[in-house]
């Protein structure tokens, strides 16, 4: 398997196999905190090989630099089928609102699938 996106954005859908991602981004800049961030979106393009089409779990958890968690973890299986090529897709996107920052600092996003870390990205949130 391979992580061919794993980005924040403004919107992102899945219609009829197509990812559409809006405004990708990593920093989130506000004038004061506590500040609330309205939505962001989680978006994650996978590729199978044939030998690995099966049933896969996976799990988004988001945490600060003291390992604490952020968010609730969000959790699902991937079932991947192929449709006669030697490779398959499948598109992840999931939706946070209201997210909360109390001071600046960094959040992980973190991505498992079978339980193994498979790839994180990095929420920066600053004053200025």
């Amino acid at each position: 398997m391979k992580i061919e996106v794993f980005t924040l954005c403004d919107f992102a859908q899945e219609v009829g196999g197509k990812l559409t991602v809006v405004g990708t981004f990593d920093t989130i800049i506000t004038r004061s905190f506590p500040c609330v961030h309205q939505q962001l979106s989680v978006v994650i393009r996978l590729r199978f090989n044939i030998g690995e089409f099966n049933e896969h779990t996976f799990r988004v958890e988001s945490r600060n630099l003291d390992g604490e968690a952020c968010t609730p973890p969000i959790s699902g299986t991937i079932n991947v089928k192929g449709v006669g090529n030697a490779t398959a897709v499948s598109h992840l996107v999931f939706n946070i609102t209201n997210l909360k920052f109390g001071a600046s600092g960094v959040i992980n996003f973190i991505f498992y699938v079978d339980d193994k870390e498979a790839g994180s990205i990095p929420l920066y949130i600053r004053k200025g």
